[in-house]
This record gives C-alpha cells, structure tokens and sequence, in this order.
C-alpha cells in the first residue's frame, strides 16, 4: 500500500514520481494533488564560424559555450552558414594552405557533431536566444572584418539573425572577437573585448577596441578578472540585450576563459527568463 513520504521527498523526485502517486493513492487521481511544474527550458541557437581558430571558430570557446548551455538545462541547436571560408589556414604551421578550399557549414559539423543546420533556416521563433562564439572565423567568414576593419561587412544571413533577434528583443551572446559583428549591425550597441591597451602583449588584440568605436558600437572595458571571484567579467547590455566577454581576447589561463564564457552564457539565460 501507499505510505505516507514526507513533502520534501516528493518534491525532490519530480513530476514523474508525482503522476504515479495520483494514480497509486486511494481514490485514483482526485484524491492526490502535486504541484510541481515542468521546467521551461530556454531554446538557444549557437552559429559556427568553421572548425579551427585561425579560420573558423574557436573550439575550446565552441565547447565551453555548450557545456553552460547544458548545464543550464538549455536546449541547444547549432547553424553555420553555407559558404565557403575565406581561406584555410594549416594550424601546425599558421600559414595559409593556398591549394585548399573548405565549406564554414561542413567543417562547422565537425564540432557539432553532425547536428547543424545552414544559417539559413535560423529563426527567432524557433529560439529563445543566439550565441556567437569567437575565433577568426567570425572575423573572416562571417564578415570582412579581418581585411575590411571598420569599413566591413557582415554576411547577409549573419546580419538578419543579429537584427531579428534584437527586433524581437531576444539576448544575444557574443565572445572574443565576434562582438564586432554586434558593433557592426546594431548601432550603438555597447560590447566588450577585455581592454584597451595591449599591457606588455597580455591583451594582444586591443585595438579591436578601436574598432569596435568606429563601427558604431559602444566599448565597456573589462578587467581580466573580478576582484573577488577568479573569472571573467561579462557585459551586459541591458538595453539592448547584448552579453559579450573577452574570452581569448586576453593570454590567461584557459579555465578563467572558461569562467568568462559561463559568466556570459548565465545572463543570456537569464534574459530569456527561462
């Protein structure tokens, strides 16, 4: 027979546990109420840039991105658009590969393991959120920015979903160096890449700073780490609902770039609501 738990045990076990118990109790489901509400969980997308940090994304921030995502408990889908990279870089050497030619969806495949649709079909519908992660592909496949600078431009498919989801005022997340393309696309919008000055090559990519400044955006400078936490700052643009961090716009440890990228991943789910 039924035995009597205590409220905390049945609160700890679920909305599972609390459908058995409605049937199970005498007097079938009228006689048995739970409360408990399934989670909301918030549905965000993740757009790749390609597979590799010198021409495509940057996959340690890629997977750091994911692993707050999942314990977040969001449900995650990731695009890339279908287009070939700029060119392809051969990572043991940091040269071109001038005889190669690759597709920014296919290589994205790599680091989603297969599970990646083309930009193409991204809708804010479907979506409670969008995540950038850097690497130079942000830089070189989805804008000009690495040739072009302040005078770059955004992949068209890359620029409606930035514009969509800011109309239908969803976060938006952005690490390293794609907070250009916010910068870029949402005029006045206020980002980070860390700091202003290089500081003896602990931040070797400052003037993105710079930048940022001529493309319309707003830079909020950023330092390596809290005072009292040992991690990355985010910044939040309330407003307009923009959440940036460096990440590996700055030479430090990898697990406080991994910090950071939560930091940025906890307010963009915060913003959902969800």
């Amino acid at each position: 027979r039924l035995l009597p738990a205590p409220a905390a045990m049945l609160a700890s076990r679920g909305p599972a546990l609390c459908t058995a118990l409605r049937w199970a109790a005498p007097g079938g489901l009228a006689s048995f109420h739970c409360s408990a509400a399934r989670p909301r969980n918030a549905r965000v997308a993740v757009v790749l840039s390609g597979c590799g940090v010198y021409d495509g994304t940057e996959i340690h921030e890629a997977s750091a991105i994911l692993v707050h995502l999942s314990r977040g408990g969001a449900e995650v889908q990731m695009y890339a658009p279908d287009v070939p990279q700029m060119h392809v870089i051969d990572h043991s050497k940091g040269q071109p590969a001038e005889a190669e030619s690759r597709n920014v969806l296919v290589e994205s495949a790599r680091i989603a393991r297969g599970k990646i649709s083309s930009l193409a079909k991204l809708t804010t519908a479907d979506h409670d959120a969008v995540i950038f992660p850097g690497g130079f592909g942000a830089a070189k496949n989805l804008s000009t920015f690495a040739v072009d600078g302040k005078d770059c431009k955004v992949n068209g498919e890359v620029e409606r979903v930035l514009k969509d989801f800011h109309k239908a005022g969803k976060p938006i997340g952005l690490c390293c160096i794609s907070p250009v393309l916010a910068a870029k696309v949402l005029s006045g919008a206020e980002v980070t890449v860390g700091h202003e000055e290089e500081e003896g090559g602990k931040w070797p990519y400052a003037g993105t700073a710079g930048a940022i400044k001529e493309l319309g955006g707003k830079h909020c400078v950023k330092e390596a780490v809290f005072s009292l936490t040992p991690f990355y700052e985010a910044h939040v643009d309330t407003k307009n609902k923009v959440v940036t961090t460096p990440a590996f716009m700055c030479e430090t440890e990898l697990h406080k770039i991994f910090d950071g990228i939560g930091a940025m991943v906890k307010d963009v789910l915060k913003l959902t609501g969800k």
